[in-house]
């Protein structure tokens, strides 16, 4: 059994590394050699203290992470030093490059050795969490589609429509969209309707029952804190602080650099959608990043929304690769330091 579970991991594993090439395979193969050159040109000509502030903000996000994850952790008489925290969560960022998922059990572990808190009782907090973050998330994605629908119906009209009258002439794209949202909406109740009590049963089911439970137990936990206003200030501070390592990066070019924040924020929801996708977000997320800037005026054509998107990905990427690696370092460090103390000293 545990064998089957470690071939189902690599094999899902591979097939997640595998599609991320793929996509960047196909991004780069339709690109013109003008565009190709543009994209190195664009990495040869970006200012990279733009870049380097991007990084800046993205360490600080993962401060504030690891003060509002102590924040979690305080009720249950546990008190880690932010020093630990913060390298329990790069660490954890880090192994989820590597393998996904994995990074929530490695930061419980670190804390464990630091603080000697239970990883049953950290991983409770991991998951409280990961589901507050996934309720901004989606707040932000509707504020997204909200602020820029007239942005995202002029691309289906100019983009995606076109595309389907090319290929399906037969079919009236009049409403289309609104169309197909009215018919999959009929057809996934009355398929619920009817299958419903296979579905209830149905592990798919009982997964998504479990996230929305865990969603509610999350914002129940958080009347528990000391300091409740303070934790919801740290939640979304996390979050714009994502979004200005997203827009800092759109000064690094000139191409990109009259961008709204709201075009930082678009980015910043889609692209989220392929870091959870492919690991890390690799070849997807500068794919997302280009379409999505279409929408605010940067030609596929040109090459500078691959750019600005395989740029974002890398800063992201480096930072979360230096950060992980230095806090294996130090924690390392500190183990030898702890080894070497006498054992009357050792806690």
């Amino acid at each position: 059994m545990i064998l089957k579970k470690k071939i189902l991991s690599i094999l899902k594993l591979s097939l997640a590394l595998g599609l991320g090439i793929f996509i960047i395979y196909l991004s780069l193969k339709d690109l013109s050699a003008q565009a190709k050159d543009d994209i190195l040109t664009s990495f040869k000509m970006a200012n990279y203290w733009w870049v380097l502030l991007s990084i800046s903000l993205g360490i600080l996000s993962h401060i504030v992470r690891a003060i509002r994850w102590k924040m979690l952790l305080e009720p249950m008489n546990y008190f880690p030093s932010i020093k630990s925290s913060f390298l329990a969560v790069m660490v954890g960022y880090f192994a989820n490059l590597g393998i996904p998922r994995s990074g929530e059990v490695a930061r419980c572990s670190v804390l464990y050795r630091e603080d000697k808190i239970p990883v049953n009782k950290s991983f409770g907090t991991v998951i409280v969490e990961r589901s507050i973050d996934m309720l901004i998330f989606f707040s932000l994605f509707l504020l997204t589609f909200a602020v820029e629908y007239s942005r995202i119906d002029e691309y289906i009209q100019t983009h995606i429509y076109p595309a389907i009258n090319e290929k399906f002439a037969f079919i009236s794209t009049d409403m289309l969209f609104g169309k197909i949202a009215l018919f999959g909406a009929a057809i996934v109740i009355l398929f619920y309707f009817i299958f419903r009590k296979k579905i209830q049963q149905s592990s798919f089911f009982k997964k998504i029952f479990e996230l929305a439970n865990g969603v509610w137990q999350g914002l129940k936990s958080i009347a528990k804190i000391k300091k409740p206003f303070l934790f919801i200030i740290y939640s979304l501070s996390i979050w714009f602080l994502y979004l200005l390592m997203v827009y800092t990066c759109f000064f690094s070019l000139p191409q990109t650099s009259m961008l709204s924040l709201s075009a930082g924020l678009t980015v910043l929801v889609l692209g989220s959608i392929g870091i959870m996708i492919t690991p890390g977000g690799i070849g997807l997320y500068p794919v997302i990043v280009a379409q999505t800037l279409v929408l605010f005026g940067i030609s596929s054509e040109s090459g500078f929304g691959d750019a600005i998107g395989w740029i974002t990905w890398s800063t992201q990427t480096v930072m979360i690769i230096v950060v992980g690696t230095l806090s294996l370092i130090v924690l390392s460090l500190n183990k030898k330091k702890h080894d070497d103390l006498p054992a009357e000293d050792k806690i």
